[in-house]
């Protein structure tokens, strides 16, 4: 499915009864319920995976991230949904088949831990899988029984919208094993659906790291799918993802994003500057910005980086186009992507050494002299929010940064 088929169509409007939803069916359980109202722009937030893991996750340090999130500025430059992904859940479920807290890391429970995600102004998300399996029983030796979601979708689905989840995070964890039987679109098709028929908004994450092509189906069910394996913090890892992101924008838009995976920004792997090219990337390639540090002791770099309110903007602008690679010159990657009210070009070194720029004639070209931005429309570096002269203005990019030059789009 391409863009024009993530909006709803006036007849698909009129059908639904809703502005916002699309009622699909394509044989696998019926109709799937999708509002895409809840993802006109790239969700953003934060997710405990990265920084937690599994057995350090608890609920101390989720309510230590919420207020984190709400002292350093965080959810007033976007980010909203607090997502508590794997190992939140007891080892077995309740003799009536109803996931519960682990007892022991989350003793409020976590219709309590929503209370509280909620009362600092923030949305709370959750993690789920479709089969027997969560990814930490089958990685991390989480010694739980039958906490995947196979055959108990519509339970799974109804408990979390009765506990006030907002997003829902259903990660595939090798759910065709143990005989289920499940392809990949029917296991996450199963859970658009249950989540449908419970009445609640909830923003839903497809993950099964673009094994399948999720662009080409997931579109249908989810706010955004998975393109890639899971990112690692090196400057390698963001590479081998972002590589992974050519051709797919026209399958992305308002209701419907490619996700290369959560952030490393702040993380231990990768220096401030790569830091920044990695957060500058996500934001060319619209993506979902899901931090995945602990903001609890972020540095004053990390956290200039993810609020960067000239990234945001572009990150969150209302045309919801995503960028791409439009152009190569050895190591020095030319981006560029589309906006309501102009364009912004970015200038990627990849190498190991420094490259110099400088404004000619109204562009920006290489020392070599090759010519890498044209555009008439005024220049501005995002980063600085300072006017590019037309000529005279020169910067060094150092090895492994990137530059973001917005135009007010006059030709």
């Amino acid at each position: 499915m391409k863009l024009n088929g993530i909006l709803p169509t006036a007849e698909e409007k009129e059908s639904s009864g809703g502005e916002g939803k699309i009622d699909v069916e394509h044989g696998c359980q019926g109709a799937t319920m999708k509002d895409v109202s809840l993802a006109l722009k790239p969700p953003m937030g934060w997710n405990s995976w990265n920084i937690f893991r599994c057995y350090q996750l608890t609920e101390e340090a989720v309510l230590g991230i919420a207020d984190a999130m709400v002292e350093s500025g965080m959810r007033d430059a976007g980010y909203e949904y607090l997502v508590v992904d794997d190992c939140w859940q007891a080892f077995a479920r309740e003799s009536s088949g109803k996931l519960r807290s682990h007892p022991a890391r989350f003793p409020s429970g976590m219709e309590a831990l929503g209370e509280q995600i909620h009362a600092r102004g923030l949305k709370f998300g959750l993690y789920l899988s479709p089969g027997h399996k969560t990814c930490a029983m089958i990685y991390d030796r989480y010694p739980a029984r039958d906490i995947g979601s196979f055959e108990h979708e519509q339970l799974d689905a109804d408990t979390l919208a009765g506990w006030g989840v907002d997003y829902l995070k259903y990660d595939w964890c090798e759910a065709g094993r143990g005989g289920t039987g499940l392809t990949y679109p029917e296991a996450f098709s199963r859970m658009a659906e249950a989540l449908a028929r419970t009445g609640r908004p909830i923003v839903y994450s497809i993950s099964e790291y673009g094994r399948t092509k999720p662009w080409e189906w997931a579109a249908d069910y989810g706010h955004l799918w998975r393109t890639t394996p899971d990112i690692g913090a090196s400057w390698r890892s963001v590479m081998k993802l972002v590589d992974r992101q050519h051709g797919l924008a026209e399958f992305a838009g308002p209701g419907g994003w490619n996700d290369p995976d959560m952030l490393e920004v702040g993380n231990v792997g990768i220096n401030d500057v790569e830091a920044r090219s990695h957060f500058m990337l996500w934001v060319m390639l619209a993506a979902p910005l899901m931090a995945g540090n602990d903001l609890r002791t972020m540095t004053a770099a990390t956290r200039h980086t993810l609020t960067h309110p000239g990234l945001i903007a572009l990150s969150q602008d209302s045309l919801g186009r995503q960028g791409s690679r439009v152009a190569r010159q050895g190591k020095v990657e030319l981006w560029r992507r589309e906006l309501a009210d102009g364009r912004v070009h970015g200038i990627l070194n990849r190498g190991g050494r420094a490259v110099h720029l400088q404004s000619r004639d109204g562009g920006i070209v290489l020392d070599s002299g090759r010519r890498l931005v044209t555009d008439d429309g005024q220049l501005v570096c995002v980063w600085t929010g300072e006017p590019i002269d037309a000529d005279g203005w020169s910067a060094a990019l150092q090895p492994h940064e990137m530059i973001l030059i917005r135009s007010d789009g006059r030709h």
